[in-house]
């Protein structure tokens, strides 16, 4: 009986006008947010390269390695086109420096501002909302539709037993919706290399992962809003009821934890912080200014002696201010790091509550969008700063870029002109974006509470119509 049941829930479902408006509707979704994130990724690639192109070109313009400006860029990724997460809202530009602190600035919004009122549309958004309210609209009235139209009695008439049913139900819904979904998404897969986008064989695997991820967040609302349906008993007060828990799971829970989150936990502001490094560095610099009022030299020196001694002085100064600057910098940013971090990994562990929280957490982490992102850049580019650190030693005979450098340049007629500057003599930045078995290690939290959520939305739908009243 179960195939029975399995097979008339198909075949309900395909030849429903429900079914065939939802399928074109998702269909032009999903394909068309594969297309946009395609061409978004097409566009940051060559905003990305004409970046490079012109740090390139400011470098070779030059002919001493003290007078460059390099700055590093986030490179684009496809998946993240597809998954946008917060990979549009950090800063995407570092200007390199052989010491001191790094900030990332130009954001995505900086160049479009519109979008960060109206958001792009990717996966993790026709997922999270879009397809979670499908799934409601059509299961709403799973249940106790059937009871009212008779069909439910006509059923139980044969020798059907209610688990049979519930099973064949879920089931039948579950896997005719889903075939209905994983059409657009496969036209969607194979128009990337259509449109010149070359994913990797693990970018691949993940986005495979992120598919995964969906129907999954999808099955655990059609199981929510079959159970709800089997513990009601009008339509009306099923689709009331499942869009009242959809409203909190999607909208409420994941942005009331921040609410919460920051109630328990004090962050201080960013300005707060750079205030008060400033008002540090002034204190320094206000410590220097005796020993340069006091500064002198032996008055046998040369005249044209005086400037390279002064200029050592101020050097002097200069490094040892700036190693006090970043001992102290370092540690307010490694105590607001820290905080930061406590708040933030406060806030996803209550937005776990919800569902929605859950799918996104995991497909932004698939997807290299998560909050790791910034982390990892801004790691690795304090990491090259290092290397480039050496190089600028190495190539100028000093690493400070802090202190007071003066340059005397000999104006001699004969003096034969430099070469220009060659920008691949740099070291390249690389940004470690991490292999998929970390990637997806990162993500076995998040897998497995969604397969605990469907576990119990089926389970109580499962165990509501067990005592459901059939008359």
């Amino acid at each position: 009986m179960f195939k029975l049941i399995f097979a008339k829930e198909l075949k309900e479902i395909i030849q429903s006008s429900r079914f065939t408006i939802s399928f074109a509707v998702c269909s032009v979704l999903i394909i068309l947010s594969f297309y946009m994130g395609a061409q978004n990724y097409l566009a940051s690639l060559a905003q990305y390269e004409a970046a490079v192109q012109e740090n390139n070109n400011q470098i070779a313009a030059n002919t001493d390695w003290q007078f460059v400006n390099h700055s590093i860029m986030l490179p684009p990724q496809p998946l993240m086109a597809l998954v946008n997460g917060v990979s549009n809202d950090i800063g995407r530009n570092i200007e390199m420096r052989s010491q001191g602190e790094l900030r990332a600035e130009n954001t995505r919004f900086n160049d479009e501002p519109i979008f960060a009122i109206f958001r792009f549309m990717d996966l993790e958004f026709i997922f999270g909302i879009i397809l979670s309210l499908f799934a409601i609209i059509f299961a709403y009235d799973a249940i106790n539709g059937e009871k009212i139209s008779g069909t439910l009695k006509l059923c139980f008439a044969n020798p059907l037993s209610r688990a049979s049913f519930i099973s064949g139900k879920l089931a039948g819904s579950f896997l005719g919706l889903s075939i209905a979904l994983l059409i657009p998404m496969l036209i969607g897969c194979a128009l990337l290399p259509l449109l010149g986008i070359q994913l990797t064989g693990e970018e691949w695997i993940r986005l495979g992962l992120i598919l995964i991820a969906g129907l999954a967040y999808f099955g655990l609302f059609l199981a929510l809003a079959i159970g709800i349906s089997a513990i009601t008993s009008k339509p009306s007060n099923s689709f009331l009821l499942c869009l009242v828990i959809w409203i909190f799971a999607v909208l409420i829970i994941p942005r009331g934890s921040v609410l919460i989150s920051g109630r328990i936990a004090d962050v201080p502001n960013v300005d707060q912080i750079t205030a008060e490094k400033n008002r540090y560095r002034a204190q320094l610099f206000a410590e220097d200014r005796p020993k340069m009022a006091d500064f002198s030299v032996d008055p046998q020196t040369e005249p044209m002696d005086v400037f390279p001694l002064f200029s050592e002085f101020m050097n002097e100064l200069g490094t040892a201010r700036q190693e006090k600057i970043d001992v102290f910098n370092a540690r307010l940013n490694e105590e607001f790091t820290n905080k930061r971090r406590r708040q933030e990994q406060l806030a996803l562990s209550i937005s776990r509550v919800s569902p929605t929280s859950v799918f996104t957490l995991a497909t932004t982490e698939l997807a290299g969008t998560s909050l790791r992102l910034q982390n990892q850049y801004m790691d690795d580019a304090y990491e090259y700063q290092n290397t480039y650190a050496s190089f600028m030693e190495e190539e100028t005979g000093s690493a400070n870029s802090g202190g007071f450098r003066m340059i005397v340049i000999d104006t001699d007629g004969n003096q034969e002109e430099p070469d220009p500057l060659d920008p691949n003599d740099l070291p390249q930045f690389q940004f470690n974006q991490g292999s998929v078995a970390t990637i997806a290690g990162n993500t076995l939290l998040d897998f497995g509470l969604l397969f605990i959520f469907n576990l119990v939305f089926f389970g109580g739908a499962f165990a509501a119509f067990l005592k459901y009243d059939l008359r």
